[in-house]
């Protein structure tokens, strides 16, 4: 069966991913991870579809956007007040989970709305400055506002947790600066593989579909895209509303692995740690995006005990990885070499598929 070049790469990057779970699910269930290492594994997840998402707006889109953790924030504490709000009705957390995520994801993409509206027929350095103070914007708004839930329902307030007027066996969810507090922990890594793949089914899916196409046309060539017919406006809001859903996802994930969280945890520098992620792992490369989030969120752990060399090395690694994913040739070996892997195991599946198939007809 012969495939097409993109769908064998998108079909390496999900078999690298599924490897990658398999292994550390081993190695996690024969007790070889830390407790420090078990801790980062929801956290790489939620990264991950962040450098996804992100790499939707720079990679494919071509628009600059400096404000992606101010989407992970409102689907974080979305997550969180839908999560605690339905702790008494729904017993299973793992519904819960499933509930906050859609939760997270729809109130992320309305944003995303609301926010493309004005920020989208901006370009290059403005749309980013504007995305900038968007994510800031959120952070100062979400440190303001009081959530609590009782039996009569969501309480809020913005001026402190006693103006809520709970009942006794009420519940403050978001304590303005203190963030959000109290929260049960339900995030699990194999969800978030689930929601990784999902991503990147996705985003293959969108990338390699006729609307991904035209987004292509308009990173390419914006003023040709515009004269053939493509509606820029469209096409533009589909990407942003998308990359918003899926870092509010991401932002659900991440948020309801802790018992507490701050919207300080969701400010500039995560926002600029994500391009990071994406620059690294090589502008509109997929695999290049699931390869540097976790790598480089595991790197200064595993450098802890080189105290004087450890940054020292992170920097040279930070280079290397650089060269390899945003040099052409070097690109095109990996791009090769997982291509070959990925015919390898097409190909050991007809094999046994056809020797099923020949016993079953014997």
């Amino acid at each position: 069966m012969k495939l097409k070049k993109n769908t064998k790469s998108s079909f390496a990057t999900i078999l690298l991913v599924t490897a990658a779970f398999i292994i550390v699910t081993a190695l996690n269930s024969a007790g070889a991870l830390s407790n420090l290492f078990q801790g980062l594994l929801v956290p790489i997840c939620a990264y991950m579809i962040m450098a996804l998402s992100l790499n939707l707006t720079v990679g494919v889109l071509g628009e600059l956007s400096l404000g992606h953790a101010g989407f992970m924030s409102v689907g974080a504490f979305t997550g969180a007040v839908v999560s605690m709000s339905l702790t008494g009705t729904v017993s299973s957390s793992l519904l819960r989970l499933v509930i906050a995520l859609i939760a997270g994801a729809v109130v992320a993409g309305i944003f995303g709305f609301l926010i493309g509206l004005p920020v989208l027929r901006l370009k290059g350095d403005y749309l980013a400055i504007v995305t900038l103070a968007f994510g800031e914007i959120i952070r100062s708004l979400i440190t303001c506002i009081y959530v609590g839930v009782d039996s009569r329902g969501l309480h809020f307030s913005l001026k402190s947790a006693e103006a809520l007027g709970l009942e006794a066996g009420g519940r403050a969810i978001i304590k303005g600066p203190m963030g959000a507090v109290g929260l049960q922990k339900i995030s699990t890594f194999t969800i978030g593989f689930v929601m990784v793949i999902i991503t990147l089914a996705l985003i293959f899916t969108l990338v390699d579909s006729r609307a991904g196409r035209a987004i292509m046309a308009i990173r390419d060539n914006r003023i040709a895209a515009e004269s053939v017919g493509i509606p820029i406006t469209k096409y533009k809001m589909m990407t942003f509303i998308t990359s918003a859903a899926l870092a509010g996802m991401a932002g659900v994930l991440y948020g309801l692995n802790y018992s507490t969280f701050t919207a300080v945890k969701f400010n500039y520098n995560t926002s600029i740690l994500v391009l990071v992620f994406v620059v690294l792992g090589g502008i509109g490369n997929m695999r290049g995006s699931v390869i540097a989030a976790p790598l480089l969120l595991i790197l200064p752990e595993l450098l802890r005990g080189l105290n004087d060399y450890r940054m020292l090395i992170y920097a040279v690694v930070l280079i290397v990885v650089m060269i390899m994913t945003n040099n052409a040739t070097a690109r095109a070996a990996i791009a090769k070499l997982t291509d070959r892997i990925a015919v390898f195991f097409m190909k050991r599946k007809t094999t046994e598929n056809s020797a099923t198939e020949d016993t079953s007809n014997g």
